[in-house]
């Protein structure tokens, strides 16, 4: 089976599993997990930050980020198609009471001026606008890259608005390796920034919250009381340091591999894909109007797995348990299964 459903979907590698074998460990809940403290110390560095905190999952990471910068009642502003808005269970009104407002930016970017309309006046009777979260790479968008330009903007209009910034930067060694731009230029403008593990870099779970020493150490009291105290946790940080220093540089191969399928998909007239949006590791095209599902269900069968993105687009994202051999097995599938009448567009 190709498994393109995600790049959570991939294995630790033997070297992974050694590493993950060998790592000294301690209580993590007493600071005394060595392998963690060294992680926390590596990706605070890579993302420019004071200090960074080890969590279980990207979500939250990104729910301690809302939480440092809100109180109950106020709201934070998110671009529609934020993972943080569409795939954390309406975690920010249920964990920190926010109110959540999308703004529908064009191509899944909001503008500066977006943002500063946002913002109410500030009468005693409305929510206050605390918040601005954005995303990068953005998932629902299909992988896209924030343009640096655009990000500084929008951190110029919030902060002239009095607002803090969050960055779900689940998917930000994607954008340093598309742009050439370091993660820490990417997470400059933010206050605190959340990376993922177990996404394009393969470990198997965690990820990291990271900002100032003092936000930090407020995360961590949030990360106990939402259950993310962990005990001998060395073994999952070992699995993370292996994948930054391993797996990150091999990420250039996932993009290639996406090119690679785009353009196929293209060549074949029976799906629709924009080349433009294809800006890293995930692919998003189109099949017959309502027939997302039933496309799905057809190429699971020939040995390809992928998910709807919506009633007539589907998602496929490669990653390091995929090869360009692969990619091409999967194209002739695909390819035969969209020459059917009911899927072609």
């Amino acid at each position: 089976m190709i498994d393109l459903r995600s790049d959570t979907v991939t294995r630790p590698d033997e070297g992974m599993r050694r590493a993950m074998y060998e790592a000294e460990v301690g209580d993590d809940v007493f600071g005394e997990d060595p392998t963690v403290r060294e992680l926390e110390a590596e990706v605070a560095a890579l993302t420019g930050k004071e200090a960074s905190l080890f969590v279980p999952s990207g979500t939250m990471g990104n729910q301690i980020g809302i939480y440092l910068h809100t109180s109950p009642g106020d709201e934070i502003l998110v671009e529609r198609s934020s993972h943080i808005f569409n795939y954390e269970s309406g975690a920010g009104p249920a964990l920190s009471g926010v109110q959540i407002t999308p703004i529908d930016g064009v191509g899944a970017l909001m503008s500066p001026d977006q943002v500063d309309e946002a913002v109410r006046p500030g009468y005693y009777w409305e929510s206050r606008v605390r918040l601005l979260c954005l995303e990068n790479t953005i998932n629902k968008a299909g992988g896209i890259v924030v343009p640096i330009e655009r990000t500084a903007a929008l951190a110029a209009a919030a902060r002239a608005k009095g607002l803090a910034l969050h960055l779900d930067g689940a998917r930000i060694w994607n954008a340093s390796v598309a742009t050439g731009t370091t993660e820490s230029e990417l997470a400059a403008p933010f206050d605190t920034v959340s990376v993922c593990l177990s996404k394009g870099l393969g470990a198997p779970v965690g990820s990291l919250i990271c900002g100032t020493s003092d936000l930090i150490d407020r995360a961590h009291r949030r990360r106990k009381q939402l259950g993310g105290g962990m005990r001998q946790i060395g073994i999952l940080a070992a699995a993370g340091l292996y994948a930054i220093r391993n797996n990150k540089p091999r990420l250039q191969e996932d993009h290639a591999n996406a090119q690679l399928l785009a353009e196929g998909l293209q060549n074949m007239g029976t799906v629709s894909v924009n080349l433009e949006r294809v800006h890293t590791n995930i692919v998003m095209f189109d099949v017959a109007p309502g027939k997302a599902v039933e496309f799905l269900g057809a190429t699971r069968k020939e040995g390809v797995q992928m998910v709807p993105f919506g009633p007539s687009t589907v998602r496929a994202t490669t990653h390091l348990d995929v090869d360009a051999n692969d990619i091409r097995s999967a194209l002739d599938i695909i390819a035969a299964v969209s020459s059917r009448k009911e899927f072609r567009i």
